[in-house]
């Protein structure tokens, strides 16, 4: 009898085991096996789960790194909806690399292209490694990715360099920056107040007065020409400040906020640090919005000249100009579903997919989606373009939903398959 038992004991744990290897292969997309009685099964639990976490967390979605109600904009800071949220989006991208959700999407795209066969052939989000989040966080990722050779890049640096470093889009990325870590201090100040927001509040302060204090406002409207250069006063006149005060100040905001672990913070220090690389190479240029017309367009100028110079194609700091310069914000670029690149059949057109989950299925929760997708394709789209690579590069969005809705949208040129998952 005991051994009957010990027997028994052993058969299931080894069944266990096969249980939970084959699952495990099946979702990381190593494994084309027939459809498994064990994974049926387990997918039947999964989807119950999925549809009680989706209703739990309606009106919530990813935003700038942390869990936002989207109704008002507020952060939500409760542990346990984060972790429903994480497990609600992991949950999502074990059904997309599963058997059924692979085939429905392989037909909804072969439709709507009208190629059949051809789009049969090359599969969304197949591998694991597709279905994994990705921050856009530098123009060498979206070289990586889009197979943009050295030469390439260097002639994307040419050509954005000179229109990003401008001087109105060098200080209105400074004062976003400045102004939106403000926001969130004050936020942090008023839901737990401690000396480091109340320090690095009073610091972010100091450093939007440094800008309204010494930038003159940009405005091609205004009559700037006729300003006169200021008499020179030797008795009471000061040495003009310069960028290497800015600079030193927001050494110290750095110095103050490199500890804070809340989402989103790492993501305005990371903001910082890439302005700090353009603040030192313009450190001694002088700044004072109260000079003679020609004086600001001569510091405007030296200021414009020093980035161009100075900032390369990795440059952090390149990067977040040309973020304010094509969305005029500098937000969390992130993709919940990385996707890849690859070359079409006829050799001259490539596609580059992503993809983003969706919480609700409420029509602006939808549309917020694709907005935001569309801003990581759209970067994509113009590293392209401005590479002069050879061929059409054909820009998709994949959103995920849970329910029986699916349909294809077109924005802004690009196309976006909404996929319901059920069962």
């Amino acid at each position: 009898m005991f051994l009957k038992l010990v027997t028994a004991n052993a058969l299931f744990f080894s069944r266990g085991i096969v249980a939970r290897a084959r699952l495990y292969h099946v979702l990381q997309g190593t494994c084309d096996e027939l459809p498994d009685p064990l994974l049926d099964a387990w997918f039947d639990k999964a989807f119950v789960k999925l549809k009680v976490l989706s209703r739990s967390l309606h009106g919530m979605d990813f935003f700038d790194g942390r869990v936002v109600n989207m109704g008002d904009g507020s952060v939500i800071e409760d542990e346990l909806v984060k972790r429903k949220m994480n497990a609600f989006r992991s949950l999502v991208r074990a059904f997309v690399g599963s058997r059924s959700v692979q085939l429905s999407m392989k037909r909804s795209v072969a439709e709507f292209q009208g190629d059949g066969p051809v789009s049969l052939r090359h599969a969304r989000f197949g591998e694991a490694i597709d279905r994994r989040p990705m921050v856009v966080d530098s123009l060498t990722k979206i070289g990586d990715i889009l197979n943009i050779s050295a030469q390439q890049r260097k002639a994307v640096r040419v050509a954005i360099s000179p229109q990003v470093t401008q001087h109105r889009i060098w200080t209105g990325a400074l004062d976003w920056i400045l102004n939106d870590l403000k926001q969130e201090l004050e936020r942090s100040n008023r839901s737990h107040p401690n000396h480091t927001s109340k320090m690095g509040l009073q610091i972010v302060c100091s450093c939007c007065r440094f800008l309204d204090e010494t930038v003159a406002s940009y405005d091609e409207e205004s009559a700037s020409w006729m300003r006169l250069q200021p008499l020179n006063n030797n008795s009471s006149s000061k040495p003009p400040r310069t960028w290497a005060d800015l600079l030193e100040m927001i050494n110290d905001l750095t110095r103050c906020l490199q500890g804070r672990s809340e989402e989103g913070m790492a993501f305005h220090v990371n903001n910082l640090h890439a302005m700090k690389e353009g603040l030192s190479q313009i450190k001694d240029v002088p700044v004072d919005k109260n000079a003679g017309y020609k004086d600001l367009r001569h510091q405007e100028s030296l200021v414009q000249r020093s980035l161009n110079k100075t900032l390369g194609h990795a440059s952090p700091c390149l990067f977040a100009l040309l973020c304010y310069y094509l969305y005029g914000s500098l937000r969390h670029l992130e993709v919940d579903l990385r996707g890849s690149f690859l070359r079409l059949d006829d050799g001259n057109k490539f596609c580059l997919y992503m993809g983003q989950i969706l919480t609700g299925v409420e029509e602006d929760a939808v549309w917020n989606g694709i907005k935001r997708l569309e801003k990581v394709l759209r970067l994509f789209g113009f590293m392209w373009e401005t590479a002069g690579m050879k061929g059409t590069l054909e820009l998709q969005g994949h959103l995920w939903l849970v329910g029986n809705d699916s349909k294809v949208l077109a924005y802004k040129g690009n196309t976006f398959f909404i996929h319901g998952i059920s069962l």
